[in-house]
């Protein structure tokens, strides 16, 4: 990404599993050099979750300038592509005010995308979207992936048939454009931060044990601060299960417990659980995809840190 002079802004990536400090490292280094927090997690887009997806409290957004926290609906399907366009607009916005972008999250295909690229994926007219959901609540994602499987054979043998959402993505795009995703999928990709000396590519790698335990503590916190009134809020919009924002942890089973399914203390252990079973896959992730970033011990990157001059 550049400035309208041409000369690359500087920018931190700050990437981990959950509960590894990525937020609180993320506002000491914006604190310290005037920069401005970026979001790179694909819940935290979301409003109306903010205590349930661990966004940074509204004090931590006041005191530096925080963007792509809470702006999209949670009525919304938001994808990796737009997040690159939104992303694109909050690096321009910082290099304009002289300020160095710090892009924390932990969502590893935003930092792929970022750092790699996405092919270009075309703008789905909203009644294609509807009526594509439309037909996956009457006829189910068996019958839309035996379509798919008509009109883009290479797209149906990669997703599985109980995979709803990328199963309604592929057919939007082949319905909408008359051209197959795989397609689409092979344009060449062009990066928004490709590697260079002025951007510091950084993947926190706390103890296993010790995310553990701080998961754990953080549904206790999130209970604590009021996060089943952000869950019968999002009841009350009566939402698609298959939006991305249905899958933000600890939302269906808080919901199981306020319609009377589920006991509290199960609805948090199966909320600690599968936020544990996501953290794992994060490292798997980073470990493979992203194998050539730093790693750091979350209890010495903040004097890693300190060291980059202001």
């Amino acid at each position: 990404m550049a400035s309208g002079e041409g000369e690359a802004p500087r920018a931190f990536l700050i990437a981990g599993p959950t509960a590894s400090g990525k937020s609180a490292l993320a506002l000491m280094l914006a604190d310290r050099l005037g920069g401005t927090v970026i979001n790179a997690d694909s819940m935290q887009v979301y409003d109306t979750l903010r205590i349930l997806t661990a966004r940074p409290s509204p004090q931590d957004e006041a005191a530096v300038p925080h963007r792509l926290y809470g702006h999209v609906p949670l009525t919304r399907a938001y994808s990796v592509g737009a997040w690159l366009a939104d992303v694109r607009a909050a690096l321009a916005e910082a290099a304009a005010a002289g300020r160095p972008a710090i892009i924390v999250g932990g969502t590893g295909l935003y930092f792929k995308a970022l750092t790699g690229g996405l092919p270009p994926m075309p703008d789905i007219p909203e009644a294609v979207r509807g009526e594509v959901r439309r037909r996956l609540e009457l006829e189910g994602s068996a019958a839309l992936h035996a379509e798919l499987a008509v009109l883009d054979p290479q797209s149906a043998r990669r997703i599985n048939v109980s995979d709803p959402q990328r199963i309604v993505r592929a057919l939007e795009v082949a319905v909408a454009t008359g051209r197959p995703l795989s397609e689409w999928q092979r344009e060449p990709a062009l990066p928004l931060l490709p590697p260079a000396p002025s951007v510091l590519r950084l993947v926190l790698w706390p103890d296993r044990e010790a995310v553990r335990a701080r998961i754990d503590a953080r549904v206790g916190a999130m209970l604590a601060a009021g996060a089943l009134d952000e869950v019968r809020a999002a009841m009350a919009m009566d939402l698609d299960p298959s939006l991305p924002g249905y899958r933000a942890h600890g939302l269906r089973p808080f919901m199981a417990h306020l319609r009377g399914e589920l006991p509290l203390q199960e609805a948090a252990e199966r909320t600690r659980a599968e936020t544990r079973q996501y953290a794992k896959r994060q490292f798997t992730w980073f470990r493979h995809q992203m194998p050539d970033w730093e790693r750091l011990d979350p209890d010495r990157a903040a004097d890693r840190l300190a060291a980059v001059p202001p």
